[in-house]
């Protein structure tokens, strides 16, 4: 255990770790529990370690939603849970050539890695089949890019097929401690969870796998979920910050402050100091405007919007990156890339103005461009958009109506 009397104390821990002795469960807990004071000391010491190992590098994800809504597990933290009333776009599997058609919309705003995604308890062989064609048609015309997968629990066999189509690493999380999870949900167990982990991780695929904070947890409980990622041996741990859906259990739920939220991150840099760790869902809610701060400890991030809700522009994304003096995993110039993103933004918003005034919507959308993208590909309405914030102030998730599944271009 370390003493955070003086700003000298996380630096000492921080060249403790460089110098291979790890971080324990007693230095986690000093780090969840020091100041606001303190916190800028906290973070540079947890940069010394995330650019020990990444450099001014960051990795850009991008989500495909597969198959989205209808799941018929109960986390109470999903918006696709079973027995959900939020307003969610439901569609079953896109087709291949859409889902390809997906990905390289996020490979074109710099991602280096196309996370594919399926909602459900886990995937039937026929799902799987249907999955790895989607990946070898992805690699066949981008070789150069990394494909997550993300489908549920799996079954025997169901890693090696997806490892031999050409899927790089399986995202799986375990989203908090095992003390928590029988509070969380009650259709399958944490030890199902770390099942599948090992399931993937033993066929050869790189293990994904992080966890959700702001569902009420204890900062010991915080600690023991970082704890069961270094067991499970993640390469990759996104960290979510929730997002409390209305029509779920956890609505309204708000427990986590910007400044926690980096301490979260400090602590699993510390406890993780070699391992990517991404800054994933809700991110924009509860860091807020210290977002930029963040990728001085975490070295990913997802671009754009999530399986169900919009996340922040990915210019805002990218312009986080350049500002931040970093590069893009993969990307000859972060600037470079912001640049020409903002050049087709505005191209394609100069194209949309020469229409008629007649033939435009507020929001700068022609009126036909509108008609067309007012339904799901099943032929139903698209769902109504939320709102920024309620009345006392409480941001409220907006959903997703855009991307996979509708006919709009997605955030990117």
């Amino acid at each position: 255990m370390f003493n955070n009397d003086n700003m000298d104390s996380y630096q000492t821990l921080a060249e403790r770790v460089l110098a291979g002795d790890p971080a324990t469960a007693s230095d986690a807990r000093t780090i969840l529990s020091s100041s606001d004071e303190d916190l800028l000391d906290l973070v540079a010491a947890a940069s010394r370690l995330r650019r020990e190992h990444f450099g001014n590098r960051v990795k850009v994800n991008y989500l495909v939603n597969l198959k989205s809504g209808l799941c018929p597990e109960d986390c109470g933290y999903c918006s696709q849970r079973l027995g959900s009333e939020a307003d969610i776009l439901k569609y079953s599997w896109l087709p291949k050539d859409e889902a390809k058609r997906q990905a390289e919309f996020g490979l074109a705003g710099g991602a280096s890695r196309v996370c594919l995604v399926a909602s459900g308890r886990g995937p039937s062989n026929r799902d799987v089949e249907r999955v790895s064609g989607m990946v070898e048609e992805i690699k066949t015309s981008s070789p150069d890019v990394e494909v997550c997968a993300c489908l549920g629990f799996l079954k025997d066999g169901q890693a090696q097929r997806l490892k031999d189509a050409g899927v790089d690493a399986y995202n799986h999380n375990l989203n908090t401690a095992e003390s928590l999870y029988p509070d969380i949900c009650t259709t399958h167990t944490f030890a199902d969870r770390v099942d599948t982990v090992d399931k993937a991780r033993g066929a050869g695929l790189s293990p994904c796998s992080g966890l959700i904070v702001g569902m009420g947890e204890t900062d010991e409980q915080i600690i023991e979920a970082i704890e069961s990622l270094k067991a499970v041996d993640s390469d990759s741990i996104p960290v979510n910050f929730l997002i409390p859906f209305d029509g779920t259990p956890l609505e309204g739920t708000w427990t986590l402050t910007p400044q926690h939220c980096l301490r979260i991150l400090c602590a699993v840099r510390f406890l993780c100091p070699d391992r990517e760790l991404r800054i994933a869902g809700g991110r924009e809610m509860h860091l807020r405007t210290l977002q930029p701060l963040s990728l001085h400890v975490a070295n990913s991030l997802f671009l754009g919007d999530y399986l169900t809700s919009e996340g922040q522009a990915a210019e805002e994304d990218l312009d986080m990156i350049v500002d931040g003096g970093f590069e893009i995993v993969g990307a000859e110039s972060a600037e470079r890339l912001r640049d020409e993103l903002k050049a087709h933004r505005a191209a394609h918003q100069a194209a949309f103005a020469e229409v008629a005034p007649g033939d435009m919507k507020s929001d700068g959308t022609s009126a036909e461009a509108a008609k067309t993208a007012s339904t799901l590909p099943c032929g139903k309405p698209l769902p109504t958009a939320d709102q920024e914030a309620d009345d006392s102030g409480v941001m409220i998730p907006t959903i997703r109506r855009r991307g996979a599944g509708t006919e709009l271009t997605p955030n990117v």
